[in-house]
């Protein structure tokens, strides 16, 4: 029997083991080092399924929920014990949505029967009876031509859509006794990995709640964000009008020859939703407007938008970016990990930015500053601005609502406004597009392009992003008076185009490997379309460059 060498990176450990090896029988020896089951591994930075067998020399990291990749695990676990009852349960009669995520929750719908307790109750138990039996889970690998029977018998209409957009070849799928699925993560090697989950009626829908990431004892919090919510069926309504329910009817459309109908379709959806919120600012007569959002929002583009619109209701914006208030990059703090963090409220010159601000509403003229991205300096030059009678003043920035920036400025001056990409657009009816993903490639196209930072950085400084998020941004989301949505339906066809190119650049032997392949999958099923038919002032041209606004 053939030895095959294997370095284990969680605890720095090199083996010999024979060829064949399952992952799953590896992992056994290391359970002791997590807190949780293993779910989940990669080899040679390929993320793996615990069925994978070892064939050759390896380094291999295990992953259990607290990872990033084995929450993923989890929740498409999880998912599929879920539809896999509703097919046992009612067959081709019911078919079961992932709409989006709500607090590392999802949100689901039910085609064909209606949600109610004592049917949730129902699939509850059934998911409890095939977890209890422990059924094995199998990852299968069909060629083409047999999955459109595959999709048809397990309902799954927009699978069997998409494979008229994909190449010839071999799809991987996985079975759980005699239904088909498929997933772009990994799924764990059997029914009893999933220890914890929950439904319960939310809205229209049900909830399917998963174990806390921390501690997975524990379910994740059911939280109710009503604002957020109705943002949500807004852009359910606009992918109604847009005739796009999924990734096939939005590639269906471009092979249509119906691009610039999409595109301009949706940037007339944004300016409409753009003028309303102008109007709302022009009538409560407000002096400070506070855009704030997560990363890669758009918010600088938004902001100029809005002064447009502000000035078609008579109004005089100016704009101030929190982006220009940086300090310089030596001087901004550094996380636990020793890392530049610039999600942090204390990498902003607070100090600077309130002695402007007052000034501004004193109609005092102001010499703020500029920023230099590239050299993570503030320049030499300044903009001078000052306020009229008849001024609004546009702040914008990730902290743009947190109250400890404008503690001094009353509440009844300001009117806050929340942006984020909160895209809906799934891959088909079990597999969404996380809006954290959304906005990572729309950071990784303009950091690569236009800010001087290679993918790797930016990779590397993503979850310090997202934790910074969590803590100064999606906590005061709620209090905005206005949110607005600035996912655009036809963008990751975009940015395909400008983003593949650099994620295949990244060598197989770099820590980043797995995340870039992880990207690149998620691509591979869009329909790519050149960025020429998108209009000069597109959010999306925020990223990919061209803006008319600068």
């Amino acid at each position: 029997m053939d030895l095959h060498k294997v370095h284990i990176v969680n605890c720095n450990q090199d083996i010999e083991v024979e060829d064949g090896t399952t992952l799953l029988e590896l992992s056994k020896d290391y359970s002791d080092i997590f807190e949780s089951p293993i779910l989940v591994a990669s080899v040679n930075h390929n993320l793996c399924d615990l069925n994978y067998k070892i064939c050759s020399n390896s380094y291999i990291d295990f992953y259990d929920i607290d990872s990033n990749y084995g929450f993923r695990t989890y929740q498409s676990s999880c998912m599929f014990i879920l539809v896999a009852a509703i097919h046992k349960l009612y067959g081709d009669k019911v078919s079961c949505w992932v709409e989006h995520s709500i607090n590392y929750n999802f949100y689901c719908t039910l085609n064909g029967l209606e949600v109610t307790e004592e049917n949730l109750y129902k699939i509850k138990k059934c998911m409890l009876d095939i977890i209890k039996k422990d059924y094995e889970i199998e990852s299968c690998s069909f060629p083409i031509e047999d999955c459109f029977e595959i999709f048809k018998e397990n309902n799954l209409i927009n699978r069997l859509q998409s494979l008229k957009f994909v190449e010839s070849g071999i799809i991987n799928l996985y079975k759980l006794k005699d239904f088909y699925d498929f997933f772009n993560d990994k799924i764990v090697p059997s029914t009893s990995y999933i220890k914890k989950f929950d439904l319960k009626k939310f809205e229209n829908g049900f909830l399917l709640i998963f174990a806390n990431k921390e501690d997975s004892n524990k379910l994740n919090e059911i939280k109710k964000y009503p604002k957020l919510t109705t943002v949500f069926n807004e852009y359910e309504e606009w992918s109604r009008i847009l005739k796009v329910s999924a990734l096939p009817s939005l590639n269906k459309l471009i092979c249509s020859g119906k691009t610039k109908d999409i595109i301009f379709t949706a940037e007339a959806l944004h300016e409409k939703k753009i003028a309303e919120i102008a109007d709302k600012i022009n009538k409560q007569n407000k002096k400070i407007v506070l855009i704030a959002g997560p990363s890669s929002s758009g918010k600088t583009t938004f902001a100029k938008r809005l002064a447009i619109q502000l000035i078609a209701t008579g109004k005089m914006p100016q704009v101030i970016s929190l982006d220009d208030y940086y300090k310089n990059r030596d001087d901004v703090p550094e996380d636990i990990n020793g890392r530049k963090n610039f999600e942090n409220l204390s990498s902003l010159d607070i100090e600077q930015f309130n002695k402007d601000m007052l000034n501004l509403l004193k109609y005092r003229p102001v010499n703020t500053p500029l920023y230099d991205m590239v050299t993570g300096l503030r320049k030499v030059e300044s903009k001078k601005i000052q306020l009229e009678d008849n001024s609004v003043l546009i702040v914008e920035g990730i902290h743009g609502i947190n109250e400890q920036l404008t503690v001094d400025i009353p509440k009844e001056n300001k009117f806050k406004i929340y942006i984020s990409a909160l895209t809906q657009l799934n891959i088909d009816e079990h597999n969404r597009i996380a809006t954290t993903d959304n906005r990572l490639i729309r950071r990784l196209v303009r950091d690569h392009y236009f800010r001087g930072f290679d993918l790797r950085t930016t990779i590397n400084m993503w979850p310090d992003v997202l934790a910074g998020e969590r803590e100064n941004i999606f906590p005061y989301q709620e209090q905005a008076d206005a949110m607005f949505n600035s996912a655009l339906v036809y963008e990751l066809s975009v940015l395909k185009l400008m983003v593949e190119p650099l994620l295949f650049n990244i060598d197989r032997s770099d820590s980043t490997y797995l995340e870039a392949r992880r990207l690149l999958n998620l691509l591979n099923s869009f329909i790519a379309i050149p960025e020429t038919d998108v209009p000069s002032n597109s959010i999306l041209r925020e990223f990919i460059g061209h803006s008319c606004f600068y």
